[in-house]
């Protein structure tokens, strides 16, 4: 499969909340294998499918060497324990900004066969699943930033557009 092009703020599709998979089919196997091979590149930690301009609830991450990916996730636990550093997004390129997340996630969906699948991490793994679920609710990791760190973050993405 060929690896896709990457949508980047401020196309409407990744401000617009991604449908579910209701049905699993060529076209979802084929979302699957263009996320999954979108993703294995140097530097890149998740992808969702809006940033390759689909509306539906997909993602996938590649951390530590591990490539996957799950259907419809939705976040079932975060830890109270936050952690703090810089994040960044192949949608928002070339920005990176303190962004705080939970130290620990944990996601359920499902499978390409129907199964359900949970996906949990601690550190980037859980940064990663939580980034990536804002992605399919059609939020930015910009819209997280402190108000003041936002603004500017605002103010660097206009210069460059």
């Amino acid at each position: 499969m060929p690896m896709r092009e990457i949508r980047v703020v401020p196309d409407p599709v990744l401000r617009t909340a991604c449908d579910p998979v209701t049905t699993i089919n060529e076209r979802v196997r084929s979302l699957v294998a263009d996320l999954v091979d979108t993703v294995d590149h140097e530097g890149r930690a998740g992808l969702a499918a809006n940033q390759i301009g689909v509306s539906l609830r997909a993602f996938s991450w590649h951390i530590d060497g591990d490539i996957g990916y799950v259907l419809n996730p939705r976040i079932v636990e975060l830890s109270e324990e936050l952690q703090d550093g810089d994040e960044g997004c192949l949608s928002v390129p070339g920005l990176w900004y303190p962004t705080t997340r939970a130290m620990y996630a944990r996601v359920e969906g499902i499978t390409l066969d129907g199964e359900t699948i949970t996906v949990e991490g601690e550190g980037l793994m859980a940064r990663c699943l939580q980034h990536e679920c804002d992605h399919l609710d059609g939020k930015v990791y910009l819209d997280r930033l402190e108000k003041a760190t936002r603004r500017q973050a605002m103010r660097e993405l206009r210069e460059r557009l």
